[in-house]
């Protein structure tokens, strides 16, 4: 990687990858009784239009 352009950007981004892998092992907060796969997961976090 050659770097953030700003502290926000690499904030963003560095936070997107740690929910990924919370997603992942199963930390997430929305944890139900039926496990989700990854895809749905997501779409919790980030509406789909």
């Amino acid at each position: 990687m050659l770097g953030f352009k700003s502290n926000s950007c690499a904030s963003i981004i560095l936070n997107g990858i740690e929910t990924i892998q919370m997603m992942r092992q199963g930390q997430a907060y929305y944890a139900r009784s039926a496990p989700l796969n990854l895809k749905q997961q997501f779409e919790l976090l980030i509406p789909v239009k």
